[in-house]
């Protein structure tokens, strides 16, 4: 049997690095056709000088170069593109069978969905690409053949949680017909669950990037500081499951061992377990619906502590709220929310707001385009657009 060929999107983060770990562990299931970065040329070239892929693209044109300059000075002959539509021919290649969709924020929808309309095996990692467009993105999946697969920890245990009849179009399920009560999605409360609130205005980025239990990289460790990146992942299973606000119950786990469960109107309650690394959920959609080694480190229930349970206290997690209520809104509202918070997040890292302006920010883009409707991409496009410079405009009443 060939090898599957496997595009790599957002190849430099964490999920992309994951990736290529459980990758290297099976030549013989996976090449590497195609990797894409950010601006990190340094880390895909060591990437390329050890996977030899046939193509490598950067964002930035003069990075791409840099690139092209370096992999030819190691007698590597991987070809370089620069650009978003690079990004999206590589996604489409039709050698590829297998595309991670990594990219990090509202950048990946564009690659991801033109993965989706050349029918590819797609392992989704950017949860924006629902937020932004969840209806449109999943209509696309069901008209060109794509298969669907969720790479989000908590995502991939509802996944793996599900009757297997529900598995292959999960975006499509009728959970109440499969006797599924409701979707329990669990997260660990960030780095600040216990910190008092009167302390919320001193804190760092280095300290909200410090995330317990994950290694994540800056603007997801934030996300999960706020729990904004929980409520994306509600209005993400919102959509990967086909399922209405009221089916899913954020529960906050500190120990981040279950990632997720399933309620069923038995009474019966499955959930999947595992040590926190993303390797495992990656190694579990690369083969799906068969099983390989990925190297996390097994289970050891004697050495894990006590599993607790809270419910998400929303005045320590405004950001999870708003989400939530942007999700009951609809589409132009989750749109809005997703690039308020982009800018909200990088004006934190770059030390122009404080942590709890992060919310605050939010809410404003939100209350003001909470009513907008978008259906076609060229709109989603336009109102993400446009929340952005509401945002930028907003940032110098926080300054």
């Amino acid at each position: 049997m060939m090898p599957k060929q496997v595009v790599i999107l957002g190849a430099t983060g964490s999920i992309g690095c994951s990736t290529l770990d459980v990758v290297a562990q099976h030549p013989e299931l996976y090449q590497v056709l195609a990797l894409t970065g950010g601006k990190r040329v340094d880390v895909l070239l060591q990437q390329c000088i050890q996977f030899r892929p046939r193509f490598a693209a950067l964002t930035d044109a003069a990075d791409a170069a840099e690139l092209r300059r370096q992999l030819q000075q190691a007698g590597v002959k991987t070809e370089v593109f620069s650009g978003a539509q690079a990004l999206a021919d590589l996604a489409a290649h039709p050698d590829a069978d297998i595309v991670m969709a990594a990219i990090v924020g509202a950048a990946g929808l564009l690659p991801t969905l033109a993965a989706v309309k050349a029918g590819k095996t797609v392992l989704l990692a950017n949860k924006e690409a629902l937020v932004m467009s969840g209806e449109l993105f999943i209509r696309a999946v069901q008209q060109h053949g794509a298969t669907l697969l969720p790479i989000d920890s908590e995502h991939n245990a509802i996944f793996q949680c599900l009757p297997a009849t529900l598995q292959q179009h999960c975006y499509q399920s009728q959970l109440a017909g499969a006797g599924i009560a409701k979707i329990l999605l669990t997260g660990s409360g960030g780095p600040f669950r216990q910190k008092p609130l009167t302390e919320f205005d001193l804190i760092t980025p280095e300290q909200a990037v410090a995330h317990p239990n994950w290694s994540m990289g800056k603007k997801i460790s934030v996300d999960s500081a706020t729990m904004m990146n929980k409520g994306l992942e509600f209005i993400e299973a919102r959509w990967l499951f086909n399922c209405a606000v009221s089916d899913i119950q954020v529960v906050i786990h500190p120990q981040s061992i279950i990632h997720s469960m399933v309620q069923y109107t038995d009474g019966s309650v499955l959930a999947q377990l595992g040590n926190p690394d993303m390797r495992t959920p990656i190694a579990h959609a690369l083969a799906f619906p068969e099983r390989i080694a990925s190297n996390v480190k097994p289970l050891n229930f004697f050495d894990v502590p006590a599993f607790t349970f809270e419910a998400p206290d929303y005045g320590r997690y405004p950001c999870l709220l708003l989400a939530q209520q942007a999700c009951a809104a609809g589409q132009g509202a989750t749109t809005a929310l997703n690039a308020a918070n982009e800018i909200a997040v990088e004006a934190f890292l770059n030390r122009q707001i404080r942590f709890p302006e992060i919310a605050a920010l939010n809410a404003r883009v939100l209350a003001h385009f909470s009513a907008s409707k978008v259906a076609e991409l060229e709109e989603i496009l336009a109102l993400d657009a446009q929340a952005r410079t509401y945002s930028q405009l907003l940032l110098k009443d926080f300054v």
